[in-house]
């Protein structure tokens, strides 16, 4: 049955941000799949990708008080979902962080709203998770309280040890991590494609070889 999380395989797959082949990762792993979430660069894509961020959220069942867009991806990210939100009418509060301190005008590293409460990170992917680790030291460094992470597709691949990156973050911070879809969602998506059925056999072959159990 299609839900949301189908639906932005799809649109991922139309735009393109969603390719199938071999390519390699970060890992030096020969990956049959790449996602590019930077390819949602256009209004349109980013509207649409906004709106399965916000379904996302509602699903979750994640209560917060104000969303956090760390840089660079997740600055267009938070400032899309939060429109897309407040015309749902959830109007919350949104900041995102400058990778360089400013030392004039209001200065520091912060814009936007305030962290307080309950914190909602929201970024494209996680894969070291070094941009987690510097946004959680933001918000508890402001006094706030990081509420979890919201990520665009999770490839429930092992990082360096025996968990994902996104286990890690877990297990490191004690925070949940929600994402759009996961490769789960991915396979369900090419196991009703006919057509890409050889890359849906590549895709559990790499799935065998460096998931995570689920």
């Amino acid at each position: 049955m299609q839900d949301f999380r189908q639906e932005f395989i799809a649109y991922a797959v139309a735009r393109n941000v969603l390719r199938f082949g071999e390519f390699k990762t970060k890992a030096g792993r020969l990956s049959p799949y790449f996602f590019n979430a930077g390819l949602f660069n256009d209004g349109e894509a980013l509207a649409k990708l906004a709106q399965f961020y916000a379904q996302a959220i509602g699903a979750s069942g994640l209560q917060c008080d104000v969303l956090f867009g760390p840089a660079y991806k997740g600055i267009p990210l938070v400032s899309a979902i939060s429109v897309v939100l407040a015309q749902q009418g959830q109007n919350f509060p949104y900041a995102y962080n400058r990778k360089e301190a400013k030392d004039h005008g209001e200065g520091g590293v912060l814009v936007g709203a305030p962290l307080a409460g309950r914190v909602l990170i929201i970024d494209d992917v996680i894969s070291a998770g070094t941009s987690v680790r510097e946004s959680v030291e933001l918000i508890r460094q402001a006094g706030a309280t990081p509420a979890g992470v919201l990520i665009a597709l999770d490839r429930m691949e092992r990082g360096q040890g025996d968990l994902s990156a996104v286990q890690e973050v877990t297990r490191d911070y004690g925070i949940p991590v929600v994402a759009v879809a996961t490769l789960d969602d991915l396979m369900a998506y090419l196991a009703d494609h006919a057509e890409l059925a050889a890359h849906a056999d590549a895709v559990a072959r790499y799935r065998t070889q460096y998931g995570v159990p689920r």
